[in-house]
């Protein structure tokens, strides 16, 4: 892997790590059997397939080139990376779904570290902007919007709103939800390099409000425990 990216990698570990030291999170992680490790695993099968697909989808053979692969080497197709890292988690937590709502909170953290990773790898601007808080690259007298810091800082704002529900399976509704929100609402002043198809950010808010909104009305609806 590139330092600059293992740098970001790294960071994003460090919000996962922080993430299950959340009030609210902590007592419950403990209880699970290494969230740590699952949940960075889960993140580097979702790295390496989103690699394998940006390979593929532009021409690149990963047989033929296998340390690209090894070593992270270009782009990662963001949308098979976050599908694999989701079907990792379903698959070790399928005996006992809702815990993906202990979890939920540490998997938006390292995404707003992975995000604040741009600091290492240099690729945190992006549209032009005019306001004073715009940034400027050492080459260009251009100020540009910071634009994977905004997401960092508003992920892990979101973070933490998502210990707060106790509904089992809103807490991960809400985390899908804000996942995709946050890719949306960046995505018309982030570069093109590094962007990915609306449809599918738009589909996680669609699909994690979904969920969100269902767990609480079943939640309303089911009969008290007597």
């Amino acid at each position: 892997m590139e330092f600059t990216l293992l740098g970001a990698a790294l960071t994003g570990a460090l919000g996962v790590w922080l993430g299950l030291r959340l009030p609210g999170v902590r007592s419950r992680a403990e209880a699970l059997d290494r969230p740590w490790d699952v949940l960075v695993g889960a993140a580097a099968i979702g790295v390496f397939s989103g690699r394998l697909v940006a390979m593929i989808t532009t021409g690149v053979n990963p047989l033929t080139n296998p340390f690209d692969v090894i070593l992270v080497r270009g782009g990662v197709d963001t949308v098979a990376a976050s599908i694999a890292a989701l079907a990792t988690l379903a698959w070790v937590f399928r005996d006992d779904l809702v815990t993906l709502d202990i979890v939920a909170p540490a998997v938006l953290l390292g995404l707003a570290g992975w995000h604040a990773g741009c600091l290492w790898t240099g690729s945190c601007l992006g549209a032009a902007t005019g306001g004073d808080w715009g940034f400027t690259r050492a080459e260009s007298l251009v100020a540009r919007h910071p634009t994977e810091l905004y997401a960092a800082f508003a992920l892990a704002v979101l973070s933490y709103v998502s210990t707060r529900p106790r509904t089992p399976f809103v807490a991960t509704g809400l985390a899908l939800a804000a996942a995709g929100a946050v890719r949306a609402a960046t995505q018309t002043i982030r570069p093109s390099i590094t962007g990915g198809p609306m449809w599918a950010y738009v589909t996680a808010v669609a699909l994690g409000s979904a969920v969100a909104i269902a767990a609480r009305r079943w939640a309303r609806r089911a009969p008290p425990v007597s």
